[in-house]
């Protein structure tokens, strides 16, 4: 009955509850056992949580559920965002002394590996051996995949040295497992003696080069591959994003278009990140305009998120704040990315005013979204309104301030031509400035002509490091626009004497067709 209603989504399987209830078939074994598989199966989906919290109240109802329905409650909850539920309910299966089965501990044992608990994860495994399943295929390889994830190595090596060397499953855990610690000559040597190689085998591989930011080597697997899905591209076009090859990342993307292959979220994700970087408008259009193709009617958090981040930091504010309310279910990253966008765009009052509207509907704000509502009072000279923001910080929400918050009050005092302040703030920091600090004091200076307070921070900036040409041309400019020429020189002559030499001056152009 509840198969061929296919019953993907909460409203219908009330609904076939309810009529169960209504025809007296609540006390049917069969149908209830029904009824918890398709919500169990249905708990990945995106109304995971509604759905794991109705499954365990169907789940409830049963007196006395046999292995089949602990596993299959246990399965789902493994695979859900919240796999803690799936280790609590083995727990009850054995306080119930309900015997688990060779499925039980396989799903035990994936909760275990993403919860990356070790000690519970080496309990279970002892349960395994004690109940003669360790010559299981199934549980052989997820115990083997546990520890080469988040166990111990050597455990995994011997299952695997255990095992039947033709198993391409234990070969992937294991190259996975070193790959993933960083182990890439070990896991490159595993892969090598593979004698058969499944598209997973080269996915973990490429996948492990590009983590550690070795494209080159990534690139060569990739190129070999007899085979490639969306999580192939995906490893090399994230690898670029995260090792800042954004360009590459796109024209990767483009090989991939042309010959047919369809990106997920994740390959959306990473190529709106790449022309965030890159200030890259036109291909971010493009990708926005792939994604309403793709899903008309629906846009994810993540990839609104993404969108708002990209269209802010390419300077198109009006676009950003359109995806920006087109968020169905915003979270504190979707009102960072906005607020954040028009502070250092120059659009401080909406910055703000926004931050007020995610006050008033209970999101709380992280250390992030107050960087960029302090930079808005930065921008928009509202020193009075920053200090109380820096307060409200600590005394509200119990953030303490990093060097991103300290950076930007040095920022506002110092537009606003309070050096003294910003010299006074600066000394009351509970943590030690930073050259990027210092740097800012002393454009502050140059700003406002002040050598005196120009040299203390640049005394400073130079106890820190002094192989920047910057730091002593941006202090002889002060002297110099002062007219007092021999500071400047004397300066100039400590840039010599320290062996420090100005680069030579360089703009970018991008040019549009």
């Amino acid at each position: 009955m509840i198969r061929k209603r296919r019953a993907t989504n909460l409203k219908t399987l009330k609904q076939i509850h309810a009529s169960m209830i209504v025809n007296g078939f609540t006390s049917n074994v069969g149908l209830l056992t029904e009824l918890v598989f398709t919500a169990a199966m249905s708990i990945m989906g995106p109304t995971s949580t509604t759905i794991t919290e109705y499954a365990h109240q169907v789940f409830a109802q049963i007196s006395e559920p046999d292995t089949f329905m602990w596993n299959t409650m246990i399965r789902g909850c493994s695979q859900s965002p919240n796999p803690v539920q799936a280790v609590a309910l083995y727990a009850q299966m054995d306080q119930r002394f309900v015997k688990p089965d060779n499925f039980t501990f396989p799903f035990v044992l994936k909760a275990c590996t993403k919860l990356f608990w070790f000690k519970t994860g080496s309990a279970v495994h002892g349960r395994v051996v004690s109940l003669g399943f360790g010559s299981n295929t199934f549980v052989r390889n997820t115990l083997l995949f546990f520890h080469a994830n988040c166990g111990d190595l050597k455990i995994a090596t011997a299952l695997f040295d255990d095992s039947d060397k033709g198993n391409v499953v234990a070969w992937s855990a294991l190259i996975a497992g070193y790959a993933r610690r960083g182990d890439l000559s070990v896991a490159r040597q595993l892969f090598d003696e593979m004698r058969v190689k499944d598209l997973v085998s080269w996915n973990v591989m490429i996948t492990g080069y590009a983590k550690q930011g070795e494209m080159e080597s990534a690139r060569m697997l990739f190129d070999e591959a007899p085979k490639r899905d969306v999580i192939t591209w995906n490893a090399m076009i994230t690898g670029y994003v995260l090792s800042g090859s954004n360009q590459q990342a796109l024209e990767l993307f483009d090989e991939m278009s042309r010959v047919g292959d369809c990106p997920d979220e994740v390959t959306l994700l990473n190529l709106l990140s790449a022309c965030a970087d890159l200030g890259d408008l036109e291909n971010g259009q493009k990708i926005h305009a792939m994604i309403l193709e793709m899903r008309p009617g629906e846009l994810s958090t993540l990839l609104g998120n993404a969108l708002v981040n990209m269209y802010s930091k390419c300077g198109s504010i009006a676009k950003a704040l359109h995806v920006f309310w087109l968020i169905r279910d915003k979270d504190v990253a979707s009102w960072n990315s906005v607020i954040g966008g028009l502070a250092f765009h120059g659009h401080a009052e909406e910055s703000l005013g926004l931050f007020r509207e995610m006050e008033r509907t209970k999101v709380c704000p992280n250390g992030i979204t107050f960087v960029g509502v302090l930079a808005a009072c930065s921008h928009a000279g509202k020193v009075d309104e920053g200090y109380q923001y820096f307060d409200l910080m600590r005394s509200k929400y119990k953030i303490e301030p990093n060097i991103r918050h300290c950076g930007c009050m040095v920022d506002m005092l110092g537009r606003a031509g309070l050096l003294k302040e910003a010299f006074d703030f600066i000394a009351s920091m509970k943590i030690e400035p930073n050259a990027i600090v210092w740097r800012t004091l002393l454009g502050a200076c140059k700003v406002h002509g002040d050598v005196e307070f120009a040299k203390q921070a640049n005394e400073h900036l130079l106890r820190m490091r002094r192989d920047q040409s910057g730091d002593y041309v941006l202090l002889s400019n002060i002297y110099a626009s002062r007219g007092e020429w021999n500071g400047a020189e004397k300066v100039r002559k400590l840039m010599d004497d320290s062996g420090v030499t100005k680069n030579p001056g360089s703009s970018f152009v991008e040019a549009y067709s």
